[in-house]
């Protein structure tokens, strides 16, 4: 990949922070026009930048899911595997129910639309780094058979929509996740 120009360089980071301020204050939905008048540029560099909406939002939340798909890492190797996925699910829904736009960023699936695929895709670096923690949990006999990332991911996502515009958005989805879990993966004795 050819190195960017230093104002292609200063464009893109200065597109990535407004759109962070914009989707905070207005959710997955602001307006690409806003974003790309506020940082003073033309809705074609937004649009070189970031091609689609979901590869913006991806942009924005980089840093987030990365962090997550690190402590899913951390938990890999934790003896109790029930408690480490279940650390991690509880992880995830609480920056997606409280991130504006993490949800919707999630609901993107390139198999299904390859086209808004994205190399920062937050569903499948989520995907790729919850897996090991759902096969260990499963090997374990820690989660009901059948269950994938695939499976928690969307659960997840569903709750942080449902539960977005609530007072206390986090401690609903995890409330909702808790009973969700109940189902999916019964407590031992």
């Amino acid at each position: 990949m050819p190195a960017q120009r230093a104002d292609a360089r200063r464009n893109y980071g200065l597109l990535l922070a407004v759109a962070k301020e914009e989707i905070a204050a207005h959710g997955p939905d602001a307006s690409l026009e806003q974003i790309a008048r506020t940082a003073g540029v033309g809705s074609a560099t937004l649009r070189r930048h970031f091609p689609s909406r979901h590869a913006l939002l991806e942009a924005v939340f980089r840093e987030r899911v990365e962090t997550l798909c690190a402590h899913a890492r951390e938990l890999t190797g934790r003896s109790d595997t029930r408690a480490a996925l279940l650390e991690w699910l509880s992880a995830v829904v609480a920056d997606v129910a409280t991130i504006r736009g993490l949800a919707t960023a999630l609901t993107l699936d390139p198999a299904i639309d390859a086209g808004a695929a994205h190399e920062y895709c937050c569903s499948a670096q989520l995907t790729e780094a919850g897996e090991p923690l759902v096969r260990r949990a499963a090997d374990d006999g820690a989660l009901a058979p059948g269950v994938t990332i695939a499976d928690l991911l969307t659960l997840i996502t569903g709750i942080a929509l449902a539960t977005e515009h609530r007072p206390d958005a986090a401690a609903e989805a995890d409330r909702l996740l808790g009973l969700a879990v109940a189902g999916v993966s019964p407590s031992r004795g």
